[in-house]
């Protein structure tokens, strides 16, 4: 019994374990959907402290499948926990954890790609974007195929402040494969150092919390994964639209083993293209015989302010897209017939 003037601490009720209830619902993951169940509770139970303090917080769990890890938010004394799952076949057995927990489960069958956030969670925990995180939290154990367009959307919802970040500067714990974990939070200089890094560092803190090793899984991926926290920034490192910024960062990383030149070209037309690049470079202060994975955030910055007003001064610059200029020189050469006409050159082969 609760000790008097205190609520006493929930208590899941016994429940089968998760290969019981792997069992009991005939559950199997399949291979297409990049499924791995993990049925360690440790383990789980560890996932969930990565998040912090979640006694009387809102949860949502992206991809609950057959329940581990949310016995262990449940456990952790949630206010409340929203479920988001795909695959029906899940659906049963989310039932009976809902009815373990009287009142703090809603589970949603739908895809989290798809499903509208801004509504996930009571109105009163908004929170200014300057004040500290809300009292909300999204966890997931993310199907490979998802976890990579996923963070994407969230961090161009962390730019805007919308979807779920339209509370305040909501946390996510999530697992990816442990090398794009690794990328996600790769510093300059390292190989794994990406797309993915100046996209994520440049709007959130990033913690590659640990690594779970793919053998805790079942059935066992070919690869270890990592568990990642985001804490999304008062101010963004970029301070330029989440459009410009991403499209910068894909042009740079074009060619990630060449000169940075060679990627900041694609984002030019060919007429006046190299005048151009000349321009950016200079005015961003960047050496262009840099790699990629060279570049430092503020270099990244300083890329897109230039840009940035390049843009403002030629609208169509942004509008300019260089796989659309490749495809209309090879519709013009199979138009033309001839065979002479020049050979596609290295980029043109690699786009």
């Amino acid at each position: 019994m609760a000790a008097p003037g205190k609520v006493a601490a929930f208590r899941l009720p016994p429940l089968p374990t998760i290969g019981e209830i792997i069992k009991l619902f005939r559950l199997k993951a399949l291979k297409q959907l990049s499924q791995n169940f993990l049925l360690d509770l440790r383990l789980t139970d560890k996932i969930v402290k990565q998040a912090g303090e979640l006694k009387n917080a809102h949860v949502c769990e992206v991809g609950p499948g057959p329940g581990g890890i949310t016995r262990s938010i449940l456990s952790a004394g949630v206010e409340q926990l929203l479920l988001i799952e795909k695959d029906a076949r899940f659906i049963p057995g989310l039932q009976m954890l809902s009815e373990a927990a009287p009142g703090k489960v809603r589970i949603i069958h739908g895809d989290i790609l798809t499903y509208k956030m801004e509504k996930a969670f009571p109105k009163h925990l908004k929170k200014n974007w300057e004040d500290e995180p809300p009292d909300i939290h999204i966890i997931g154990n993310l199907p490979f195929s998802v976890s990579t367009p996923l963070i994407i959307k969230w961090l161009e919802n962390v730019s805007k402040r919308d979807g779920p970040f339209i509370y305040g500067r909501t946390q996510m714990t999530l697992t990816f494969q442990k090398e794009v974990g690794e990328r996600l939070t790769a510093n300059p200089g390292s190989n794994q150092r990406s797309r993915l890094s100046i996209m994520a560092q440049h709007l959130c803190t990033v913690e590659n919390c640990f690594i779970i090793p793919g053998q805790a899984f079942v059935p066992k991926p070919e690869v270890d994964v990592a568990v990642v926290h985001f804490t999304p920034l008062v101010q963004p490192k970029i301070q330029q639209p989440f459009e410009l910024v991403e499209k910068v960062v894909q042009s740079v990383f074009q060619f990630r083993r060449k000169y940075c030149f060679r990627g900041i070209e694609t984002l030019f037309p060919e007429n006046g293209r190299l005048k151009r690049t000349e321009q950016l470079m200079m005015t961003a202060n960047v050496d262009p015989t840099l790699r990629p994975f060279q570049l430092s955030m503020s270099q990244f910055r300083n890329l897109c302010n230039a840009y940035r007003k390049m843009c403002d001064e030629d609208p169509s610059l942004f509008v300019f897209n260089y796989r659309e200029e490749l495809r209309q020189k090879k519709m013009t050469r199979r138009l033309l017939g001839s065979t002479d006409q020049p050979e596609q050159t290295e980029e043109e082969k690699q786009l």
